[in-house]
């Protein structure tokens, strides 16, 4: 894996597109990189009515549907430990991909976390980034503690 990128909804969809070519015109398409995605939804919304699907140049979709809290909160879902797992094996499934496309509704909170805890993964520097933006923690603090249980 190259690279790891969080963005909103939105701008994961422009990503996405990017790398479609209608059926005979392959050879046009502006973008040719492999990647794979980790959708993160609303549950109070039931998703955002976008859904990523495998294709030539997506590898992998793993959709997940969390609320952006840090606490029980009546009617939301709270990140957990199986949803870490499930994020784990699916960037360790998805690591010949040349990207991994990380997305929330806004690109900010949960996304971020799951981006900066796959850096972390693969080894790489995420302190610096880490410092300056504002991730859920809860969501990064659980899949640090997952992942590190894992690899006792």
């Amino acid at each position: 894996m190259k690279r790891v990128l969080v963005k909103s909804v939105f701008d994961a969809f422009e990503y996405v597109m990017d790398h479609y070519t209608p059926a005979g015109l392959e050879d046009m398409g502006e973008a040719k990189d492999t990647y794979a995605v980790i959708s993160i939804q609303d549950t109070h919304t039931d998703g955002f009515g976008v859904e990523f699907t495998t294709s030539k140049y997506c590898e992998g979709v793993l959709t997940l549907h969390f609320d952006d809290i840090v606490k029980e909160v009546e009617g939301a879902v709270l990140f957990n430990t199986d949803m870490a797992n499930e994020i784990i094996d699916f960037v360790e499934m998805n690591m010949d991909c040349d990207t991994l496309l990380v997305h929330c509704y806004a690109g900010q909170s949960r996304s971020m976390a799951v981006g900066l805890f796959v850096l972390h993964m693969l080894g790489r520097d995420n302190q610096e980034k880490l410092s300056r933006i504002s991730p859920n923690m809860y969501v990064y603090n659980k899949l640090i503690e997952t992942y590190e249980n894992r690899n006792k």
